[in-house]
């Protein structure tokens, strides 16, 4: 297929194009930009006059579900709903049942995503068998298998020994760990952040330092041991500020935060709507600001969404035994749109972070529009005002806090490979 995408305003950070620019796609590539190839004649044509075309974006974690919890989510029903979303790579998270921790696994992963067809799907591997924090798990056999790194996502460690021995089995196979900070006996089960809302609540709280904590020691290791290292989801200022001295000192570390910790914060907890409840917590004013700082000067290269589908009765329990986590993929667009609408981030700089940065992290060949490179791109109506519904979610999971909220800007058309994935139903 020839396709063409025409009058657009092209967002291509990894190029330095921000300009109304025409973009054409053939065998899977993209051909040229701006001008078209010699005796160019397209199959389809895309008119993205008054629209953003960006690359299509690169999201860092993704919890898929399946094998073994289907009645949350599947890989179809997941990719289906990243492609509505502009998302044309993203990383799945070993959290499945089995694990992901053997090759026979992301293979399996892996041909479910092909068969799906509507987004690349980059699996990262378990750090240690079972995700039981106590053998390490055949890295070099998950690498040989073609994953983007490895994790324990928020499963403990028995011991910083074993910490040590992973983060030394990794940097000997050259993949990146991808780390939560968490110290687990300083978070003792809580379920928000421990300032006045838990005390309000009368809910069990995890301190900031749960957090710092745990980045601290890991700090410490990748001094010694020198290992590339992402730390996710990052919620406090003060880890902020712990990454910016690591990255100083020259350090091999990025961090990322999740695009609902730029906005919610605990105060956002009513009524113990399990909905909110995300671990890690959202936190305080002061720690929100910190992450948007740490966004705009770049500390915090990503921001991703941090989708968890979960089955209507994952948060219908009272709070505490809510299952973590919001389904967020359709609603990464519009919050990365929002911090450019209140002067938080350049567009230029904002599209960074959900494409060109995210792929650099995962080792991967996405996030750009260069000439040759995978034709992934999505075309967004940047004005188009809507309200997040049960309806309008095409993930199975319904579960996000800011269901009935009134968003701007969404996704038109998402072209995978050259191909349109996803165009969104109008009228």
């Amino acid at each position: 297929m020839k396709l063409e995408i025409l009058n657009g305003h092209l967002v291509d950070p990894a190029n330095d194009m921000d300009q109304v620019a025409d973009v054409f796609m053939a065998d899977g590539k993209i051909a040229a930009v701006n001008k078209p190839p010699v005796a160019w004649e397209a199959d389809h044509t895309i008119n993205a006059a008054n629209k953003l075309v960006l690359p299509g974006l690169v999201e860092l974690s993704a919890s898929l579900r399946q094998p073994g919890q289907e009645h949350k989510a599947t890989i179809r029903t997941e990719t289906k709903a990243a492609a509505a979303a502009g998302i044309t790579s993203l990383a799945c998270l070993p959290t499945t049942s089995p694990v992901v921790d053997s090759p026979a696994q992301v293979e399996l992963i892996e041909q479910l995503s092909q068969d799906s067809g509507h987004c690349r799907v980059h699996v990262i591997g378990a750090l240690t068998k079972g995700l039981k924090g106590e053998n390490l798990s055949e890295m070099a056999a998950l690498k040989a298998a073609g994953c983007a790194g490895v994790t324990n996502v928020l499963h403990p460690l028995k011991s910083s020994l074993v910490l040590r021995r992973a983060l030394e089995y990794a940097s000997s196979q050259a993949l990146t760990v991808f780390t939560y900070p968490l110290d687990h006996d300083l978070a003792n089960h809580g379920c928000v952040h421990e300032g006045l809302t838990s005390l309000r609540l009368g809910l069990p709280g995890i301190p900031a330092a749960a957090e710092t904590a745990a980045l601290a020691v890991h700090l410490a290791l990748i001094e010694e041991l020198n290992v590339r290292t992402h730390f996710c989801r990052l919620t406090t200022q003060r880890a902020v500020s712990m990454i910016a001295r690591a990255r100083d000192d020259k350090l091999p570390v990025t961090a990322d935060t999740s695009i609902l910790h730029l906005f919610l914060t605990d105060q956002d907890i009513q009524d113990f709507d399990g909905l909110c409840h995300n671990l890690p917590p959202y936190r305080t004013k002061l720690d929100r600001e910190g992450l948007r700082m740490g966004v705009r000067d770049g500390t915090l290269c990503a921001i991703c969404a941090d989708h968890q589908p979960h089955e209507i009765e994952a948060k219908l329990a009272p709070f505490q035994s809510t299952e973590p986590g919001s389904s967020t993929l359709e609603t990464l667009l519009p919050k990365i749109l929002q911090l450019v609408h209140e002067n938080i981030i350049s567009l230029n700089e904002a599209v960074r972070r959900v494409t060109q940065q995210p792929a650099e992290i995962l080792g991967i060949a996405a996030g750009n529009l260069s000439v040759g490179a995978h034709a992934d791109a999505c075309v967004v109506d940047p004005d188009q005002d809507w309200t997040l519904s049960i309806e309008t979610l095409q993930s199975r999971g319904k579960n996000t806090p800011l269901l009935g909220h009134r968003l701007k800007g969404r996704v038109m058309h998402t072209i995978l490979g050259g191909k349109p994935v996803f165009q969104l139903e109008t009228g």
